[in-house]
């Protein structure tokens, strides 16, 4: 008699969801991806805006590129390549001092090679929730995550209250199903109750986050005042780093787009001052006034842009990783995992990781049944 083909729920389509969830099916597991965003990526998604004259412009204004060390991680780009879903930017990058207002240590490329989706960075996680045995459901959020003892499996309400779906496994990409921020903006409980597992709630304690602001702008004409596509600040206490997304391979903005970063220091100052509730058009406005007149300070030559808009990521980066070995949190006896950069390392890489890792402990996991 066939064995019935496992199904697990994936919470988040950032690109270590969006890795599980492609392992899962390739192997044969019955994926459903839920997204409160509109769009998959999570932090790799792209910003698609429409300026005054009707033009559209384009900004990866979360993780603009990624590098990669781990082989495995290699292998799996080296496929995303042949796919044509990623392929290497090959620019010049700096960095500019604040206080000479000079750049400096101007390099061709970097020891690494950089990497881009193409058309943007979240064409990667898009074609990755499309593939056979993926089914994405966006623009739904999960209010809650209940392990039927009983049963032996997991059932999911949404927001709203609707019953989503019994499954028999669980990896949780986003780290908002158990973290306190859901409280701090809903007012709900975090829908991933650990406190059953008394060592998986501690490693979760450990996790931590910083803020960041990013600031996209568009340009009638190239800033020719900058020597590279990629630069640095240095003795900034506003702005940390800054890239012309539109020289990137593929991008199809008219018009010259950067995005800007600010500093930890300068968010942690905007979020103490206004608190983490979502921040409000006057706030955001403020702002980006406030990153555009440091940009315009530090790099001389640089005129009043076409459009200007920014953004906060609330958890921009991890500040610690919670399982760097094991790469993500595990509980075998509810087939539960929680994957994510916070677990590895806070870039794009360490995501893969974690994500890869989550599929390979379900994996084992249904073979084991």
């Amino acid at each position: 008699m066939d064995r019935a083909i496992p199904k697990v729920a994936v919470v988040g389509s950032g690109i270590s969801g969006a890795v599980c969830a492609s392992v899962l099916a390739t192997n044969g597991v019955c994926v459903t991806v839920f997204e409160s965003g509109r769009g998959p990526g999570g932090r790799m998604s792209q910003r698609k805006e429409i300026i005054e004259d009707g033009k559209k412009v384009f900004f990866d204004h979360g993780a603009p590129f990624f590098t990669i060390r781990d082989n495995d991680v290699m292998s799996l780009v080296c496929k995303w390549e042949s796919r044509a879903l990623v392929t290497q930017w090959k620019e010049s990058f700096g960095c500019v001092d604040c206080v000479s207002r000079k750049f400096v240590d101007n390099e061709k490329e970097g020891t690494n090679k950089m990497f881009v989706g193409v058309p943007g960075m979240n064409s990667i996680c898009g074609a990755l929730c499309c593939e056979h045995g993926v089914e994405a459901k966006f623009g739904i959020t999960v209010g809650k995550l209940n392990w039927l003892e009983d049963k032996h499996v997991w059932e999911l309400i949404g927001f709203d209250g609707q019953n989503l779906g019994q499954f028999d496994g669980v990896a949780a990409s986003d780290y908002y199903v158990v973290s306190p921020w859901f409280t701090d903006v809903t007012g709900k409980k975090p829908p991933l109750d650990v406190t059953s597992n008394p060592e998986l709630a501690l490693k979760l304690q450990e996790v931590s986050f910083v803020s960041c602001f990013a600031l996209m702008l568009a340009f009638e004409e190239p800033l020719s005042s900058i020597p590279v596509r990629s630069f640095s600040f240095k003795n900034s206490d506003v702005l940390r780093w800054a890239f012309c997304d539109s020289s990137k391979p593929g991008r199809l903005s008219s018009s010259e787009c950067w995005v800007l970063h600010s500093t930890e220091e300068y968010a942690k100052r905007v979020i103490t001052q206004f608190g983490l509730r979502m921040p409000s058009v006057s706030l955001l406005s403020k702002v980006a006034e406030e990153l555009l007149q440091e940009f315009q300070k530090t790099v001389l030559g640089i005129p009043q842009p076409i459009f200007i808009k920014a953004h906060r990521w609330d958890r921009a980066f991890p500040t610690s990783a919670v399982a760097r070995e094991e790469k993500c949190l595990w509980d075998i006896s509810k087939r539960l995992a929680i994957c994510g950069d916070f677990c590895v390392s806070p870039d794009v890489e360490g995501a893969i990781l974690s994500g890869m890792a989550a599929a390979r402990n379900l994996l084992d996991c249904f073979n084991c049944l």
